[in-house]
């Protein structure tokens, strides 16, 4: 019996893309897709509404009063999916950088025993598309700075492609999990290897917006930057479960 496996979606201004990814996602195999708008000015909303009767039973929407932030949208998509006993719940972009076609890989790595699946731009096998110079140097920077202050093996520790088996969720703290963007991708990871549970990569090719804006800027990084060390010496993280390995 297939796990059952739901894709959360944040959407803020992506009426350009967020048609074609949910169509192809619904055809890549039984994944469920939980969209959640934060009351998107252009529209988004409204086609979110629309996909969600096109694809009855398969695509839902929830609606959010107003923008909040990437971690604010994954926890409330994290506590949807619990609610409704969900086995496996997929952070994604909506941007299409995120390629529908690598979810597969995912639900492979959870089914060897992996609690927690990060996609990785820099393992063998993963890398970017379309990027510029500096955008490489930040993402990769940022990685690497993060791994040597957090003495994590992860290599991809800013990737916002993962896959959560429902145990980790239900172990993490999410009320006291305050940071955002980059910051918010390390916490989780971070919170979830120090309470024992097993973090696998797997390769994935990130390909840069085609259309729409980046919500990356200056602050979501400096955010991250400070976060990290925070992160390094809180207490919360450090309950350690037994997982079998």
């Amino acid at each position: 019996m297939p796990l059952k496996s739901l894709i959360i979606l944040p959407t803020y201004n992506e009426k350009e893309n967020l048609e074609a990814l949910v169509d192809e996602i619904v055809t890549r195999g039984p994944y469920d897709a939980l969209i959640v708008d934060d009351n998107s000015p252009d529209g988004t909303g409204a086609i979110a509404d629309r996909l969600s009767k096109k694809h009855q039973g398969r695509v839902f929407v929830l609606h959010r009063k107003a923008k909040e932030g990437l971690g604010r949208a994954y926890v409330a998509g994290f506590r949807w999916g619990l609610a409704r006993d969900y086995d496996v719940l997929f952070e994604m972009d909506a941007d299409f950088s995120h390629n529908p076609s690598h979810l597969s890989q995912f639900v492979r790595e959870i089914e060897q025993g992996a609690d927690l699946v990060l996609g990785s731009r820099n393992i063998k096998g993963g890398g970017t598309r379309n990027w510029s110079l500096l955008r490489n140097i930040i993402s990769k920077g940022g990685s690497l700075y993060a791994q040597a202050i957090l003495l994590s093996p992860n290599r991809d520790l800013t990737s916002g492609f993962k896959a959560f088996r429902r145990e980790v969720l239900e172990a993490l703290d999410l009320d006291n999990i305050r940071s955002n963007g980059y910051s918010f991708q390390i916490e989780v990871t971070h919170r979830a290897r120090q309470m024992g549970f097993k973090v696998k990569e797997t390769p994935i090719i990130f390909h840069d917006r085609k259309v729409g804006t980046s919500k990356m800027n200056g602050k979501i990084v400096l955010e991250a930057m400070l976060v990290v060390w925070k992160i390094r010496f809180s207490k919360r993280a450090r309950r350690n479960v037994k997982r079998e390995t």
